[in-house]
């Protein structure tokens, strides 16, 4: 494959951006349903504080409604979804029909948990298929550069999730190990020093997440 335009170069990024923060969000509105149905309705101003999104929902069943399958609502995990699905379609010569075809399945099981009565088993579905996404985009894209771009969206997606909820050192370490072993792979330009610097950031004694968020933001140039 050739050269990619800077047009695609962004979208492949946002693409891996994308999928991982529908498959990061749902995953963690998955482990906080039980207490918004139970327990704790309100909790789910807990999960906006966390994911420092804004709380535009009147109760807990309407951020359940809404946060989950509301086009109009930029932040839900339908419209991220959407988003990557658009930058699929655009991407279908660089990633290649079949690789695509896993993030038309998510959509379709989105939609399906809209209508249904236990949506977290749609929503599992969907996850699913954005991990066999994952995979088969490993298998069936020859470009290296193409899967590497994809991945380091992926992987600057999980440390902005990551660095805004807090995760222990472990798991911050690995995923700029990961970032790091990946970004040089690529055509992408970035700031070197902020990169040495993220690294830094999450060996220091007091992990500083907030600076660690604004890093990740920064990072490319």
């Amino acid at each position: 494959m050739g050269i990619i335009s800077v047009e695609n170069t962004d979208r492949l990024f946002w693409l891996g951006r994308y999928s991982e923060r529908v498959y990061t969000t749902i995953r963690l509105f998955s482990a906080s349903y039980d207490d918004m149905i139970d327990t704790y309705m309100n909790s789910y101003q807990d999960f906006c504080s966390s994911l420092d999104i804004p709380n535009i929902y009147t109760s807990g069943e309407n951020f359940i409604q809404r946060y989950c399958f509301d086009g109009e609502d930029t932040n839900s995990i339908y419209s991220n979804l959407m988003r990557a699905y658009d930058n699929g379609i655009t991407l279908r010569e660089e990633i290649g029909s079949e690789t695509l075809s896993y993030i038309q399945l998510a959509v379709y099981d989105m939609n399906r948990a809209r209508i249904s009565h236990a949506p977290l088993i749609e929503l599992q579905k969907v996850i699913d298929n954005i991990l066999a996404f994952w995979g088969i985009a490993d298998d069936c894209i020859d470009s290296e550069n193409v899967r590497n771009i994809i991945k380091v969206g992926k992987r600057i997606e999980r440390l902005d999730l990551y660095a805004r909820l807090r995760m222990p050192r472990t798991e911050m370490i690995r995923e700029v190990d990961r970032l790091v072993g990946r970004i040089g792979r690529t055509c992408l330009k970035y700031d070197v020093p902020g990169l040495e610097d993220l690294k830094l950031l999450v060996h220091a004694p007091e992990i500083r997440y907030g600076e660690i968020v604004c890093k990740v933001e920064h990072l490319f140039i």
